[in-house]
């Protein structure tokens, strides 16, 4: 499978969990991502980040949620995507009201493939972490846009003012 690195890759065939919140109930949906964006032909953003719940993360999440509907008139669904579990991703979402719905990747294979597990330097000593990342694919599943190593504060607002460019 080719690695999400020119803006030619496709969207890999992958199934995965995504964790939604409906009408004050949990919904988990086992899909196939390239099965996702066939069914609603629309853009999809996939933004990988390193923890349910923390500062960054939470700050990310929420601007997200906050321009959802923005991301949709321009034609995209927005899914996050992090190692924490289902259980992580349930209580993230009602603690934060979070609209949009994220994926657990438990097993680190979706990480894994769009190779965003990377050594970092934290206070010193080295230890393998997520690096905040997206991808962001067209109606057709062709990957446009891929940005890695981002900061989290206003970074939907930066990501919206590509996608209108």
């Amino acid at each position: 499978m080719a690695k999400p690195t020119t803006e030619t890759t496709p969207l890999p065939d992958f199934p995965v969990t995504i964790v939604r919140e409906l009408d004050g109930h949990f919904i988990h949906d086992d899909i196939n991502l390239k099965e996702l964006i066939e069914n609603t032909r629309k853009g999809l953003i996939l933004y990988f980040y390193p923890k349910d719940n923390t500062p960054g993360c939470t700050t990310q999440a929420l601007d997200f949620t906050e321009y959802l509907n923005t991301f949709d008139d321009l034609g995209y669904d927005i899914i996050g995507v992090s190692r924490d579990s289902v259980e992580s991703h349930e209580k993230f979402i009602a603690k934060h009201d979070l609209h949009i719905p994220l994926i657990s990747d438990s097993d680190e294979k979706l990480c894994q493939y769009f190779e965003v597990i990377k050594e970092k330097n934290m206070y010193g000593k080295k230890t393998l972490g997520l690096v905040r990342s997206t991808f962001v694919y067209d109606k057709d599943g062709t990957l446009t846009h891929a940005q890695r190593n981002l900061r989290a504060k206003g970074y939907a607002e930066r990501l919206l003012q590509t996608l209108k460019a």
